[in-house]
């Protein structure tokens, strides 16, 4: 079964990279300089930030349903980054990382779930993706939780 990927739509975040720290402390963004690769992985590019790049650390709802799962969490966002889309392409920040594969229904309740290391994600993908019910499904990284990416069927 053919998946897509799509990072997120740079467009809401590009007006804060012009904010000083102390409009984005109200905000409760932090910004950041990625000073290890790996170790930022921004939800547009999909990609670790290269070191020097300039990154926020803000807070995003990448779940917002009316159901239990309704979700938001920390995720980094780099500057200028183009979004990432692609078929059958488990992008790098996800292929290098342990993932939680979370799978969800058109009312926003969790079918099924499951962990697996980035570089073998594609069987676990179709696997969930084929479940009845199964519209999209949200991945996350394992060790922190954060929401990674939505995926969906091509």
């Amino acid at each position: 079964m053919d998946f897509r990927i799509r990072g997120l739509d740079p467009r809401p975040f590009e007006p804060l990279f012009s904010l000083d720290e102390a409009r984005l402390a109200e905000k409760g963004i932090l910004q950041r300089v990625s000073d290890a690769k790996p170790g930022f992985p921004c939800r547009v590019a999909l990609a670790d930030a290269e070191p020097g790049a300039r990154v926020l650390l803000l807070n995003y709802e990448h779940l917002p349903v009316a159901s239990p799962y309704r979700s938001r969490h920390a995720i980094y966002v780099s500057e200028g980054a183009a979004p990432f889309d692609a078929v059958n392409v488990v992008p790098q920040a996800l292929r290098d990382r342990l993932l939680a594969l979370r799978a969800f229904d058109a009312a926003g309740m969790m079918v099924d779930a499951d962990i697996t290391e980035g570089r073998e994600a594609e069987p676990l993908i179709e696997r969930l993706l084929g479940l009845p019910g199964v519209v999209y499904l949200h991945a996350h990284y394992a060790r922190r939780g954060c929401f990674a990416a939505r995926i969906e069927r091509a």
